[in-house]
């Protein structure tokens, strides 16, 4: 059968795709930590569009393969390049200089990526032992979708709840969020014995927030469970309940003196100040343990990935043009093109950087080696345990000590090697998130039959789309939270854990400004958590670097999701039905997730404008956190419900595989 694949409004429509989840994505990493792979909405979003226009399923995935790149060039972008601001080696993000230096970053690293992957993608795709579990549950949205289905009503419906519940919020129908202090003893009153003649008034303080009406923090908890969700939680509540007014107790006399007596704002901010300067720092210690231990504990499986690295080079040297179209890849000769201009790319980008060319060079051809394998690690990974679960940032972090450990050694110090060390690890962590994503895409494609060449060609007009466009949202987001008294990047509302990992680390290890007494307590802290068996010391540490309201929502969201799996189980569905409430709770999860992050990015214009969205019209002037509390149970009930109302009669053929 021959249907039209590689077509104009496929190809547009998957901009259109890649620019919105990419933007999304971006929002929801810089506030949460985490992302969301972008498969299943491209596939639904895509499916949903063209059969209104009767697009054939290769056109779909087409659109869907161009649609999903940006979410994997926003991860590498929002876990490296805030750094850049974040670490001084930038003084704006609001700069001509900034945009291009953005954009190349993500250009070269995501060109990176596909031309490794088009050297990978036979062996790697073919791989029995790889079984794909996002991609084989992605081809069957395309197939249902043939046969008509709703998935795409859902997904838009729960994109319009989860806009409309956040708009509601910032215009001040409720209250989306609440901190409230407490005391542990009064300061200057309490007492603390030192020792027999030593006697000092101490007094401690904290500031406890209640869960977030974040429809996309819900979200995130749904999606993650209640097991992850209560591990990042509890980062929180040592942060909040234990270190930061511990802290207080003992430093409260010192810090006193700072402050003036009585006021809360100044409580307040003596607590935001020990958990930004002290708790914050440990938490990066422990973050750095957390990614390491991740790397260890999938040791095998990342040795296999090398080891296959190296045998899959060698066999796509050995390959000649298929004449098969389902197996027709981009030519091997302008592969190896390609790569010879990203390689002087790359040392373009590192001279500009560091200031020399000699390191830039030793660099440059490190960095093309190491970004080969990592390549090839991060779809071996994605072939196993799919791209969201895909280690990224630890694969970042390998590289950059390497890159901030080859500075140093050649001499290249101060901001311009912090600088140096940043770009090395943004081209390899976009090109990390790009190798992933497009393997999951490709392996997709290969299940509905789809030109692998297509899909390469579409993946680099994705990526040179998102590299030139996804700085926007990154400087939206920037700048309208420092109109709304923020300070951008790094601040409680735009945490950015991973890049504040990385921005710790370059300044520490090049810049030589590094708080390492409370980066070691992280580290002992972070194999104390690894010989009590925490599944994740790192997803703990993320939690302690987090927004305690941020924490507690994402917890709320595993909560919700726990009470949802036992109602369903007590209803005694059986696997067709499982599944297809499986896929509904993805996709409802999902849509609640981009509907507050696209209306995260028009408060943040609102907020550029100088015309806040409360301004413009707000319900009250103090709005009541008991609404808010309706608001989440209203919210508690719809994610418990709706997917229960999508289990379908028994007798319904089951989906061949759920999207979770």
């Amino acid at each position: 059968m021959k249907m039209s694949e590689f077509t104009i409004r496929a190809v547009i429509l998957g901009v259109i795709m890649t620019v919105i989840l990419g933007a999304a994505n971006a929002y929801l990493g810089l506030r949460a930590g985490q992302t969301i792979a972008a498969t299943y909405p491209a596939a639904v979003i895509g499916m949903a569009i063209l059969r209104l226009t009767r697009g054939s399923i290769l056109e779909e995935n087409i659109a869907r393969t161009v649609g999903s790149i940006g979410e994997s060039v926003a991860a590498g972008a929002i876990f490296t390049i805030p750094a850049f601001v974040m670490s001084g080696a930038w003084q704006s993000f609001d700069t001509r200089e900034a945009y291009w230096q953005s954009s190349a970053l993500m250009l070269v690293g995501g060109t990176l990526g596909i031309l490794f992957v088009t050297l990978l993608r036979r062996v790697m795709v073919d791989d029995p032992e790889l079984p794909f579990p996002e991609s084989a549950a992605a081809a069957e949205i395309h197939k249902a979708g043939q046969q008509g289905s709703d998935a795409a009503k859902t997904l838009f419906q729960a994109m319009g709840i989860g806009g409309v519940v956040f708009l509601l919020g910032e215009m001040k129908l409720f209250s989306a969020s609440r901190d409230f202090l407490v005391r542990i003893g009064e300061l200057g009153k309490s007492v603390i014995r030192l020792g027999p003649d030593r006697v000092v008034a101490a007094g401690g303080i904290s500031k406890i927030s209640l869960p977030a009406v974040s429809p996309a923090y819900l979200g995130v908890g749904y999606i993650i469970g209640p097991v992850l969700g209560s591990l990042n939680f509890a980062g929180g509540v040592v942060a909040w309940g234990l270190m930061v007014p511990l802290l207080i107790y003992f430093l409260g006399p010192e810090l006193s003196k700072t402050l003036p007596p009585g006021s809360e704002q100044s409580w307040d901010a003596m607590a935001v100040a020990v958990w930004r300067n002290i708790v914050r720092p440990i938490a990066v210690g422990g973050m750095l343990v957390g990614a390491g231990y991740t790397m260890f504990r999938m040791r095998s499986s990342l040795a296999s990935g090398i080891r296959r690295a190296i045998a899959d080079l060698q066999k796509a040297g050995e390959q000649a043009q298929a004449t098969n179209r389902t197996e027709r890849d981009l030519s091997f000769k302008w592969v190896l093109i390609g790569l010879g201009v990203t390689f002087l790319a790359m040392i373009g980008l590192y001279h500009f950087f560091a200031g020399a060319f000699g390191p830039a060079v030793l660099a440059a051809a490190v960095m093309i080696v190491l970004g080969f394998f990592f390549a090839a690690v991060s779809g071996n990974l994605v072939g196993i345990i799919g791209s969201s679960n895909n280690p990224i940032s630890g694969l970042t972090l390998s590289t950059l000590i390497i890159a901030a450990l080859l500075m140093v050694a050649v001499g290249v110090k101060g901001m311009s090697g912090v600088a140096a060390v940043l770009g090395v690890a943004a081209v390899i962590c976009v090109s990390s998130a790009v190798a992933g994503e497009m393997l999951q895409d490709l392996k997709v494609g290969h299940i509905l039959g789809g030109t692998p060449r297509s899909m390469q060609l579409g993946d680099f007009i994705g990526v040179l789309v998102s590299s030139f466009v996804l700085y926007f949202p990154l400087l939206l987001l920037h700048q309208g939270n420092i109109k709304e008294g923020g300070v951008g990047f790094g601040d409680a509302k735009l945490s950015a854990p991973q890049a504040g990992l990385m921005a710790s680390l370059s300044q520490g290890i090049v810049g030589g400004d590094m708080p390492w007494p409370l980066i070691a307590v992280g580290i002992t802290m972070g194999f104390a958590l690894i010989l009590v068996q925490v599944r994740s010391p790192m997803l703990f540490s993320v939690g302690m670097y987090l927004p305690l309201e941020t924490t507690f929502a994402i917890f709320t969201g595993g909560v919700i999701r726990w009470f949802m799996d036992r109602v369903r189980d007590k209803r005694g569905f059986n696997d067709a039905q499982k599944a297809r409430v499986e896929n509904a709770a993805v996709l409802i999860a999902s849509g609640l997730i981009a509907g507050e992050a696209l209306m995260g990015l028009v408060k943040a214009g609102f907020n550029l404008a100088n015309r806040p969205i409360a301004s413009v019209y707000s319900f009250f002037e103090q709005p009541s956190w008991s609404l808010g509390l309706i608001m989440l149970g209203l919210l508690a009930a719809l994610m418990i419900l709706w997917p229960l109302r999508k289990a379908g009669r028994p007798d319904e053929p089951a989906p061949p595989a759920a999207i979770m």
